[in-house]
């Protein structure tokens, strides 16, 4: 991917293979977890949305987006703090970090709680504890929007509301199509996850603000699984306020 453009998809050392959503815009998915990583590129800068489970994955994205890009991450954005989006982060040194308001707090309060759910879910004990240690708390937050220009590319960073945390935060790149990264708040390779953190009442609420940010057109990236269209967030909308019913 050079500046806005690239190929339909992009080959990494090892076959890893970026997916290109539209001029400057792209994604992979993680093979652990099917968890999501966005890159955005401008003009002058580089942006990576989530870090991966380990610092490990971190670094090879980090390598991986300088090779497509021939250029630095200069802004990591976490769309919230579960550790499969944010163990990656120290990896990505000299990078302004970006999340919601409340996600700091959470990172400082969770930090063992996040290395003891890594391992739960599969993550080396050892790696977990490594990144839980060296874990990178935003130093940029987000009060409800905050807009980043990367040279001739602006992308908003948007809290539509509570759902899967009370810190979720989406990224929205305007353009033909427009390009929604969800992070968890929207799933496709499974049922949305409702953890301890979830606030399941407010969620349906917060994607109708979602889809009324990215519109119906946009191209609507989950967390975890493939790509959707506005149809898909709307009926998994639907699906949630059926499960948890609506505040």
């Amino acid at each position: 991917m050079d500046n806005a453009e690239g190929n339909a998809s992009h080959a990494a050392a090892g076959g890893e293979v970026w997916e290109r959503l539209a001029p400057g815009v792209a994604r992979r998915r993680l093979p652990f977890l099917d968890v999501t990583i966005g890159v955005v590129v401008g003009t002058d800068d580089v942006l990576v949305i989530d870090t991966g489970s380990t610092v490990r994955t971190g670094a090879e994205l980090n390598r991986q987006v300088n090779e497509l890009t021939g250029r630095p991450v200069s802004h990591v954005v976490l769309t919230h703090g579960h550790f499969d989006h944010v163990f990656g982060t120290a990896a990505f040194s000299g990078a302004q970090v970006y999340g919601d308001m409340a996600l700091d707090g959470y990172l400082e309060r969770e930090r063992e709680a996040l290395r003891a759910d890594a391992v739960r879910h599969g993550t080396d004990p050892g790696e977990a504890a490594e990144a839980s240690a060296a874990l990178v708390r935003p130093g940029h937050l987000v009060d409800n929007w905050y807009e980043i220009d990367l040279g001739d590319r602006e992308v908003l960073l948007v809290h539509p509301g509570r759902g899967h945390t009370d810190h979720d935060l989406a990224v929205v790149i305007p353009g033909t199509p427009s390009v929604v990264f969800c992070g968890d708040l929207v799933e496709e390779s499974g049922e949305p996850q409702a953890g301890p953190d979830a606030v399941p009442g407010e969620w349906p609420r917060t994607l109708d603000r979602l889809l009324e940010v990215g519109g119906e057109t946009a191209l609507y990236v989950p967390g975890h699984g493939a790509t959707v269209d506005a149809r898909f967030v709307r009926r998994q909308r639907d699906a949630l306020a059926r499960r948890f019913g609506e505040s």
